[in-house]
């Protein structure tokens, strides 16, 4: 089992990415999907949660700028991320566990973690 996450990049500050977060190895429908950063020098936090439903959460730092979604039929978790800022760099992992939202800072707590990607914003 394996989650591929990608679309990190630079880009200058007001701009935009879409991250992507692949699973193969199974079939996540019943898993609710996360995403989390790693700012550098700094502990990961969480962004985003979708459930297989299409339920959403934030965080409040990114909530009216970034926008979660999954394609069940791809196996993919998708991150658009707008008007991005230069706090918004960090590394982005996307994670998975089976359920609804339960959110815990545990990386222990999920089933599956992607390699992380990164974003860097400039100013």
């Amino acid at each position: 089992v394996q989650l591929q996450a990608s679309g990190g990049g630079l880009v200058q500050a007001g701009g935009s990415l879409r991250l992507s977060c692949a699973a193969s190895g199974r079939t996540f429908s019943s898993y609710a999907m996360y995403w989390f950063r790693q700012p550098p020098g700094k502990e990961r936090e969480f962004v985003a949660a979708i459930t297989w439903s299409g339920s959403s959460t934030y965080a409040d730092p990114v909530k009216g700028r970034f926008t979660i979604s999954r394609d069940n039929a791809k196996n993919t978790v998708y991150l658009q991320m707008n008007s991005l800022k230069p706090e918004d760099t960090a590394v982005y992992y996307c994670a998975a566990r089976q359920g609804g939202f339960s959110i815990s800072s545990s990386p222990d707590w999920y089933d599956y973690w992607g390699q992380g990607t990164l974003v860097t914003v400039s100013s």
